[in-house]
């Protein structure tokens, strides 16, 4: 997969647009480079960068940003974390305007314009699958109201006469304020504290969830 040449970094958190700005094909946010941020930033929160991946439709030119993470401690399994984040070319090029368009410098945009940044945990197939129910009231408490969770099971089968085996799939949606990029304010020490939090959660309870032994 073709990678796109990074867009221009902002030299600082504000600065006011010139009119030679205007028209260029050069990203006013460097998205490029806040991945590259925020993976540092989770190594300092306990985790490890497995993997990264960046895809471009030539067509419609959204982008896809994907980053492997495990808790440091946790790097041989079973726990996967998929991070990801969505980028619409009609939302920066919205966002662009808004900032061009304002009349002070120093004021800041609006944080109406949003990408979803979403962190994805997926286990190997249980064999004894927890109760969603219980599962998911546990989970809410672990990650609060800043990181509502989403929790979904996919039961299969081998062979018709085989038990069921439960795949497990824990889902974090985080909406990313363009302007907090654009003026460097995206905190998210809170969000990857708590999704280490999850992670653990996650790992201390998938001993009894894949051993057949531990019914």
């Amino acid at each position: 997969m073709d990678t796109v040449v990074c867009a221009r970094s902002v030299s600082s958190p504000r600065r006011e647009p010139s009119e030679n700005d205007k028209g260029t094909e050069l990203a006013i946010i460097d998205i490029a480079g806040f991945i590259t941020d925020l993976k540092d930033h989770a190594t300092h929160h306990g985790f490890h960068v497995h993997d990264e991946r960046h895809f471009v439709e030539t067509y419609s030119m959204r982008q896809a940003f994907e980053v492997d993470l495990h808790p440091e401690h946790a790097c041989g399994g079973p726990l996967d974390l998929h991070l990801s984040l969505e980028i619409d070319p009609r939302m920066m090029l919205a966002f662009e305007d808004e900032v061009y368009a304002l009349i002070d410098p120093a004021e800041p945009p609006s944080e109406d314009l949003r990408f979803p940044l979403l962190f994805t945990w997926s286990l190997p197939p249980l064999v004894n699958g927890p109760d969603l129910l219980v599962l998911a009231t546990e989970l809410a408490g672990v990650g609060g109201p800043d990181l509502p969770l989403d929790i979904s099971a996919v039961d299969g089968f081998a062979a018709v006469t085989d038990a069921p085996e439960r795949s497990l799939n824990v889902i974090a949606r985080v909406e990313l304020p363009l302007a907090r990029i654009y003026l460097g304010e995206d905190d998210l020490c809170d969000v990857l504290d708590r999704c280490h939090a999850v992670s653990d959660y996650l790992l201390d309870r998938s001993v009894s969830w894949l051993n057949e032994g531990l019914a």
